[in-house]
């Protein structure tokens, strides 16, 4: 049975991530860690996340639970993901990243992890997410550079990260199918007298407010209609479960760095 471990197991998703482990077949609870300063350190991971006593202390570090786990699942942040991926990589654990917010060098770490380990990195764990990216990548095919884009995204007040990861990733699979590279083209609010909008780019809100867990929409405009695909998450085990999904799909994977496309057969 696959054992998974939970990093920032005493947090919102860390805890939503203990009770999807819980309700899935073929794998179970193998670790719970949780920052040095915390007051629950040695407490029962499954009462923490109220799902009943699972006989798992919470630790400290990822190096007190080494031998305790075969996979790492890990929502935290870029600095901390990069680090605990290249500590997989040396201990020969594959790992489970949902962090958002990486930068290109970060994503390069990534990739070097994954040479030597089985990485699945995504913006965004959801299923319903990863098959919305497929339409886009369809519609956007289908409908050229005739249609406008914009990405409008909304995420609860606390979110760090602006556009969202999922949003950025939308972004790049939309100007991917239209042959465009997103770094040139993206747009990121607008204010003031900017002038018409070019026939190329891709333009970005961002909307952050009260407990949103995560709305995406995408428009394809044109004179005389508009296209709307749209992905809507009303609680964080969408993306609990498609982690777990993720980290049961890695069983026996040879060393690579995947995504959620592939986890789901999307490709």
């Amino acid at each position: 049975m696959m054992r998974i471990a939970v990093i920032g197991a005493a947090g919102r998703m860390g805890k939503t991530l203990i009770q999807a482990i819980t309700d899935a077949d073929g794998v179970k609870l193998g670790a719970a860690i949780v920052e040095p300063t915390s007051s629950l350190l040695g407490a029962d991971a499954g009462e923490v996340a109220g799902v009943g006593k699972l006989s798992v202390s919470i630790v400290s570090g990822i190096e007190q639970c080494i031998n305790d786990f075969d996979v790492l699942v890990d929502f935290t942040t870029p600095e901390l993901s990069v680090g605990n991926a290249a500590f997989c990589a040396k201990h020969g654990k594959s790992i489970v990243i949902g962090t958002t917010g990486l930068n290109d060098e970060q994503k390069s770490q990534l990739e070097e992890a994954g040479k030597q380990t089985p990485v699945v990195f995504a913006p965004n764990m959801s299923i319903g997410v990863n098959l919305t990216l497929k339409l886009l990548s369809l519609a956007a095919k289908i409908l050229g550079d005739d249609y406008d884009v914009e990405v409008i995204e909304a995420h609860h007040r606390h979110k760090v990260d602006s556009p969202s990861g999922t949003a950025l990733r939308m972004g790049e699979v939309v100007a991917e199918a239209l042959g465009r590279d997103l770094k040139e083209c993206a747009v990121y609010g607008r204010e003031g007298q900017i002038g018409p909008r070019t026939q190329k780019e891709i333009g970005f809100e961002t909307i952050r407010a009260g407990d949103v867990v995560g709305e995406h929409s995408v428009w394809f405009a044109t004179e005389g209609e508009r296209i709307e695909i749209a992905h809507k998450a009303s609680s964080r085990m969408t993306f609990a479960k498609g982690a777990v999904r993720a980290a049961a799909w890695l069983e026996s994977k040879p060393a690579g760095l995947y995504d959620m496309q592939d986890v789901l057969n999307l490709k």
